[in-house]
C-alpha cells in the first residue's frame, strides 16, 4: 500500500515536472525482466521506477541506507543495499531471489552516474547480464532522454525539462551448458546490451 500510495505521487511529479513520456511500455514482458537504463542523473531511479506501473525491485549503494528516514523510504520503494567495491554476492544473490519470484528488477549496467552522451563499452558491468543468465530472465535496454537538463551532475535542485523514456525490445539470456553460464556468453550479453543502449 506504502508502495502505490509513493508511486503516484512521484509518477506525478515527474508527469508534472518533466512531462515524462514514455515510448515502447507495451514490451516489456509479463513475468520477471531486468530493467537496464542508461545512468546519468539522480532522477534516473525514480523515472525508470515510474514507467510502469509494475512494482520494481532495485539495487543501491550500500551507503543510501546510512540515513534511516532514506533507507526505511528505499526499502518500501522496493530498494536493496549493494556493497559497490567488488563482488557483492549477496546482492546478486538477493537480485536472482527478486527475480525467482517473479518480480522485476532494475540494475544500471555503467554502475554509477557517468558523464557525456554517448555510452561507453568500458563503463559497462556484466552484472545484469550475469543475472539474467543464471535466473533464465531477459534483459530489457532503457534509453533516457532530458534527466541531464532536468538535474544535471552537481545540481540539487531539478528543472523542468521534458524527459524521455525509450524501452528497447528484450534481450534473450543465453541458454545455460551443463547447468552453468558460459563466462563468454555473459560478456556477449552485455555487448548485446551496449548495443541496444
Amino acid at each position: 500500500i506504502l508502495y502505490r500510495a509513493f508511486w503516484v505521487l512521484v509518477f506525478t511529479f515527474i508527469k508534472v515536472l518533466f512531462r515524462l513520456r514514455v515510448v515502447g511500455r507495451e514490451k516489456l514482458p509479463d513475468g520477471p525482466f531486468i530493467l537496464s537504463a542508461v545512468h546519468r542523473s539522480f532522477i534516473d531511479t525514480p523515472v525508470v521506477g515510474v514507467i510502469t506501473p509494475k512494482r520494481l525491485r532495485f539495487m543501491g549503494k550500500e551507503s543510501l541506507w546510512n540515513s534511516k528516514p532514506l533507507g526505511a523510504f528505499l526499502t518500501v520503494m522496493g530498494g536493496f543495499p549493494v556493497e559497490r567495491e567488488g563482488v557483492d554476492r549477496t546482492a546478486l544473490r538477493a537480485a536472482e531471489d527478486v527475480l525467482a519470484l517473479g518480480e522485476p528488477l532494475v540494475m544500471f549496467p555503467e554502475g554509477t552516474r557517468r558523464e557525456g552522451p554517448r555510452l561507453r563499452r568500458d563503463d559497462m558491468h556484466d552484472g545484469p547480464a550475469f543475472v539474467a543468465a543464471r535466473a533464465g530472465v531477459p534483459i530489457v535496454p532503457v534509453g533516457l532522454g532530458g534527466t541531464v537538463k532536468a538535474l544535471p551532475i552537481g545540481s540539487k535542485i531539478p528543472r523542468p525539462r521534458k524527459v524521455v523514456a525509450i524501452i528497447g525490445d528484450p534481450i534473450m539470456p543465453p541458454e545455460k551448458v551443463g547447468g552453468r553460464v558460459p563466462r563468454r556468453a555473459v560478456s556477449e550479453l552485455t555487448d548485446r546490451l551496449f548495443d541496444d543502449l
